[in-house]
């Protein structure tokens, strides 16, 4: 998994890398057990807890960047038609992923076929996410960062931690630092309430352990 990439970033660009992070991880975990031959219903079970979080949390991640970043960027670049089409890329790719999203859940619903379509969906789905997340990296972040003002960051903060809710923090929080190194963890929990650091050191974070079979580890004790 790739970690630290911008010295001084800011702590929304951190967020957004270190959210990025966690898909990234994992898709692979996906393709990894979407590889696995064979066609025992229970191989599809023990894959869905990990692909629910992943799914949650990608479907409230686009949903905010649909409903707050890319309006917002499109009345900041109204005169800017080249970067505009940036944008138009960004929401046809989130398009793009939804309806794979669909074919690996209901792979995964079909405890007696499923097995046969769960490969290729899931290669399709990791191919046009990492693809995604390389072109807004790229392109899509970095212009954020010189354009979007410090309160649509905020809202764009907001959107989330709303869709995340306190019932999914308890996952959120060991999910995003899953497989961090102790300075990347560092820097993440530094953003967080010391109330949210408390409860993530003293229970999330083994909770989370125990329940995931994807949890890789965590780079602070």
């Amino acid at each position: 998994m790739t970690t630290a990439r911008q010295p001084g970033e800011s702590g929304d660009l951190l967020m957004m890398y270190a959210f990025h992070d966690g898909l990234r991880r994992d898709v692979a975990a996906v393709a990894k057990s979407a590889a696995v031959t064979g066609d025992d219903p229970a191989r599809l079970t023990a894959t869905h807890f990990g692909w629910d979080l992943l799914k949650r949390f990608l479907i409230i991640h686009h949903s905010a960047e649909d409903e707050i970043l890319w309006p917002r960027m499109r009345e900041i670049l109204v005169d800017r038609p080249d970067e505009v089409e940036l944008l138009d890329a960004m929401e046809e790719e989130h398009e793009t992923i939804d309806p794979l999203i669909a074919a690996i859940d209901a792979a995964l619903a079909d405890q007696e076929g499923g097995h046969a379509a769960l490969g290729d969906a899931a290669d399709a789905f990791a191919t046009a996410l990492n693809a995604h997340l390389t072109h807004e990296e790229g392109d899509a972040l970095p212009l954020m960062s010189r354009e979007l003002p410090t309160a649509d960051w905020v809202r764009f903060a907001d959107s989330q931690r709303n869709g995340v809710g306190q019932g999914l923090a308890p996952r959120y929080v060991p999910w995003l630092l899953d497989g961090a190194t102790p300075e990347r963890a560092d820097q993440i929990l530094a953003i967080f309430p010391p109330p949210v650091v408390a409860q993530y050191r003293r229970a999330w974070r083994q909770q989370y352990a125990e329940l995931n079979p994807w949890a890789t580890g965590y780079g602070r004790a």
